[in-house]
């Protein structure tokens, strides 16, 4: 639904402007969304692919952070259940960390802080005898097992922003926001191409551009100081064979993770590092990657070199600066700042798990703006393809296998973790592989691409290999030509 003048007009196609444009859209408002580029370009593809309280901010105090993530984690659970999942994580204790004691106190916090429900508690493991303890060095007799979750980041941002359309709002993607400026008590806009749209409240939610967009968009001077904070993640074939994911200390203070990823790898990271480049342009640097392969090194007992990485990546958390010395001390909580007539709400900092109830923070800010606004609604709503049990995706994968018996296990699961119950409106009338079209690479067809361009916004081989999937480590550079060739034909056709 559009109108000559929109209620929320959305700078920023990251994880909280699609939640804000989705919480808005379900609340009856007419938004806008516009984008630069494509969903989750930026920061929101550049995750560690967690849904966690964030065990390490309790040595900050972020008691009220932590809280927070930590209830968001069954919510979102509940909410995108093929996407999202639960994930135990094995905390290796060593001599000259972290003491025991201090470890058992932090995990009781966690554990008891943010009413779990459903996710299993905290257990001690003796290494010796598990099978957690097998790849890790010898020396390692004990540890702690705990919850928090895992989450296909980009696809969280996709499917957000979908059941955002579904309830109407606009979703622009390529379109870049030229200018604002204010007239009478709507804000025009400017976009890419010369377009102009109107609208009531506009929201800056452009991730590390966000001063900039304040500044140079706006033409206001940004309240909050951000702290651009770069994560890098490298990515080593399978470390090890369970389905557990590590917590590594190391001896620097810092933390990183050794998490399963996409059946045969293992992602490793991240860093903390402060960023004053282009955020475009960002990626790991070398440095980052001996870091994190020494990092790993000193836990298990087959090593890990540069040479092992196959894929690398790396993304600028747009941080509130609140002083601190340390980049990986900085507060990983949000700040929303409403100023100006016509009002603009900027959006500073957070993380991916918490971006549900920022996007409901938001809303509560503007709620003033729009009498008779709806009440909030998105704590017990399904994102698409997510309507079934938390724990019930073998029964959904199941159903599939039966309505679609010529899909080979995998498959099926693969599709179902992608696209959960609307994985059968994809494959509509098929009865065999064939009428599923051309294969591209992997196990990716024709009808799959066709829907993801026709529903989820896809136009190149990057949105498609690399956010809409992670097919693209398995994909040859000839079948990515081929890829982009038929994608090419499909925009001119």
């Amino acid at each position: 639904m559009t109108s000559s003048v929109f209620d929320l007009a959305i700078i920023g196609g990251g994880i909280n402007g699609a939640g804000i444009a989705r919480d808005a859209a379900g609340r009856g408002l007419e938004v806008l969304l516009v984008e630069q580029a494509d969903l989750a370009s930026g920061t929101s593809s550049a995750s560690t692919k967690l849904i966690h309280g964030g065990l390490r901010y309790l040595e900050f105090r972020e008691f009220r952070l932590v809280r927070e993530a930590l209830t968001e984690r069954e919510v979102l659970l509940r909410a995108a259940p093929h996407i999202i999942w639960p994930l135990r994580f094995v905390l290796p204790y060593r001599p000259g960390g972290r003491p025991w004691w201090m470890l058992r106190a932090g995990l009781f916090i966690y554990d008891h802080l943010g009413g779990r429900r459903v996710l299993p508690p905290t257990r001690v493991l003796d290494l010796r005898n598990d099978p957690a303890g097998e790849p890790l060095q010898t020396d390692l007799r004990r540890a702690f097992e705990y919850s928090d979750c895992w989450a296909d980041d980009a696809r969280l941002v996709v499917l957000t922003a979908r059941d955002a359309a579904d309830r109407g709002a606009s979703i622009r993607l390529r379109t870049r926001c030229e200018a604002a400026r204010p007239e009478g008590d709507s804000w025009t806009l400017t976009l890419s191409g010369g377009a102009e749209e109107r609208a009531r409240v506009l929201v800056n939610a452009a991730g590390p551009s966000v001063s900039r967009v304040l500044s140079d968009v706006v033409g206001q001077h940004a309240p909050t100081r951000v702290r651009m904070v770069k994560g890098s993640h490298i990515v080593v074939k399978r470390l090890f064979r369970h389905d557990r994911c590590y917590f590594l200390q190391n001896p620097d203070g810092r933390i990183c993770f050794a998490i399963p990823w996409q059946n045969d790898f293992t992602l490793i990271g991240t860093t903390d590092q402060d960023f004053s480049g282009d955020p475009a342009h960002v990626e790991i640097s070398p440095e980052e990657i001996t870091y994190l392969c020494q990092a790993v090194s000193g836990w298990f007992r087959q090593p890990v070199t540069p040479a092992d990485v196959v894929w690398t990546y790396a993304g600028v958390r747009p941080l509130r600066d609140d002083g601190a010395t340390a980049a990986q001390e900085a507060t990983r909580d949000y700040v929303l700042e409403l100023t100006g007539t016509p009002p603009v709400l900027s959006v500073f900092g957070g993380k991916i798990t918490t971006f549900r109830r920022l996007a409901e923070s938001a809303m509560n800010r503007l709620a003033p703006l729009f009498p008779g606004l709806k009440p909030a609604w998105t704590a017990a709503a399904h994102l698409p393809g997510g309507d079934f049990p938390w724990d019930g995706f073998a029964a959904v994968r199941d159903d599939l296998i039966a309505r679609y018996p010529f899909l080979p296990e995998p498959t099926a699961t693969r599709l179902t973790r992608a696209y959960g119950t609307r994985a059968s409106a994809l494959l509509g009338d098929a009865r065999s592989w064939s009428d599923l079209g051309t294969v591209f690479g992997a196990d990716l067809t024709a009808r799959e691409v066709d829907w993801m361009v026709r529903t989820e916004w896809a136009r190149t081989a990057q949105d498609v290999l690399w956010r809409r999937s992670k097919l693209g480590m398995r994909f040859a550079p000839d079948e990515v030509t081929a890829l982009q060739r038929y994608l090419g034909q499909k925009a001119s056709s």
